[in-house]
Parts: structure tokens; sequence; C-alpha cells
């Protein structure tokens, strides 16, 4: 790809994730939320702001980028008839926001045929962007820019493990993530991609996840690899599509996190 395409691309994703700001910030916080159950059973929350996101999005790929496809959570996925397809996902942690968490944010991926080529993940409210791909991997916020790389190598015993286990993953995955986080230093819980965002930003060694869709996953791999961390399955294979995703910010905790989740499921 040029560069003046890949530039082009990357100014898209930027004006998708500056829509995206505008509008899941007027609802943030506020008695608009217009909180709706999609499930069926339990409860998994869809807001105006997810689809008012969504829809500032798509109009702009409508507009500029007719010919691309569009994945995203809310509304009908449209097929590409360039080769490339937008993956959305408006408010990824939908609970978070609807309880006036800062720990939600906005995913935008483009993925080609062998998956996402670059990310974004957008936290709107304390001002915080992390992108990925066509060798860049960038963060900014209110203290500035600078360039994004994961942490060094540490053993287990020393990591940091990020998760939503135990509210996802069935009971065999469960025991699975039960056997890695008990030989984790420290274990956190519910952040949602602001926990990928702080792989890519070196904070974090591992997000271990299952039950994921491909707008939850897309964007992080692209921010995390262009880092310097690795996104696989549990087993080492692709995770684009979801399912169970490791993400590690190097290739021997990677190493060390599989041994034990392969083992286990």
């Amino acid at each position: 790809m040029k560069d003046t395409e890949a530039d082009s691309l990357i100014e898209i994703a930027h004006a998708l994730a500056d829509a995206a700001r505008t509008a899941t910030l007027s609802h943030f916080r506020t008695a608009t939320l217009g909180v709706e159950n999609k499930a069926g059973t339990g409860f998994d929350p869809v807001t105006r702001a997810d689809r008012a996101s969504e829809a500032a999005m798509r109009a702009i790929l409508a507009d500029r980028r007719p010919e691309d496809g569009v994945l995203g959570e809310e509304l009908d996925g449209t097929s590409s008839r360039s080769g490339l397809t937008w993956v959305l996902d408006p408010i990824d942690g939908t609970r978070g926001f609807v309880c006036g968490t800062p720990t939600w944010g906005v995913l935008v991926a483009l993925s080609d045929a062998d998956g996402p080529i670059l990310g974004i993940i957008d936290q709107p409210y304390i001002g915080e962007r992390l992108l990925g791909g066509f060798g860049r991997a960038e963060f900014s916020g209110p203290h500035g820019q600078r360039r994004l790389a994961t942490r060094a190598p540490r053993p287990l015993s020393q990591a940091s493990v990020f998760s939503t286990f135990p509210e996802v993953g069935t009971p065999e995955e469960r025991r699975a993530f039960a056997a890695l986080a008990g030989q984790a230093q420290m274990v956190r819980y519910g952040m949602d991609c602001y926990a990928y965002a702080l792989v890519a930003m070196g904070h974090v060694d591992l997000v271990v996840e299952a039950g994921l869709h491909a707008y939850d996953i897309q964007a992080p791999i692209a921010v995390i690899e262009a880092a310097g961390g690795i996104v696989t399955d549990w087993k080492g294979g692709p995770a684009h599509d979801g399912g169970r995703v490791v993400a590690a910010a190097n290739a021997s905790i990677h190493a060390e996190a599989l041994a034990i989740l392969s083992a286990a499921a």
C-alpha cells in the first residue's frame, strides 16, 4: 500500500473516532442514556450513545469510503467491494458506560482478507487515543504524544493479568483462566477495551478473554501488535474473528500463558 493511501486511511480512522467521541460524550453521565436490554436472557445493554456513535461513523464511511465493507456491533453489516472492511465497536464496555466509569472506549479497525491492518482504541472522556498500523504505534492524551511500546519480558509470577472473567466464558474456560491467574503476581478485572490499551502502553503483561466478537478484538490486535505485542487465540492461532483471546506484551509471556491455557482448556 502506498504511503499516500495509508495516510488517507489513517486520517479517516481518526475522523471516525472523532465523530464517535462527540456522539458518546453527548450522553455519557447524563439522563439521556436510554438503556435497553438486547438479551433474551440476562443483561446485554445498548444505549442511545451506542447507536448514535455507530451511525456517525457509518455516515462518514458512506461518504468517503463507499466501496469498503462495514462490520459493526449495532447495525447490519455491508459487504466490501474494495477488499477492505471497517470493523466498529461504537462503545466497547457499555456496562461501564452506563455505570459512569471511564474505562469504556470506541474501537475502530480496518481489516483486509488476512485480518486487521489498522486500529484505534479511543477513550473519549479522558481524551486518550492509541493508533497502530502502517508502521505507526502512537499514543496521544492529556500529557502529550509518544510512541507505544509494550513491556519487556518477565515471568508470569511477576506479571499483571487483566480480564472480564468470571463474567464471561464457559465453566471450562473459567477453570483455564483460574489456572493462569493463580500463577500471576496480580490480576485485575472488568476494564473492557482499556485493558488492551494498557498492554500497548507498556503497563500490563496479559489480557485473557473468551466469547469475544470480531468487533471486540480487531482494533486491539492492530494496536498491540504495532506496539510490539502478540494477540492470538488460546492455541496460538488467529484471533481476529473473536472467541478465546490472549493479548500479550511479548513472545515470552505469550508462550507461558498459552502453555497453561491450552493444557487446562
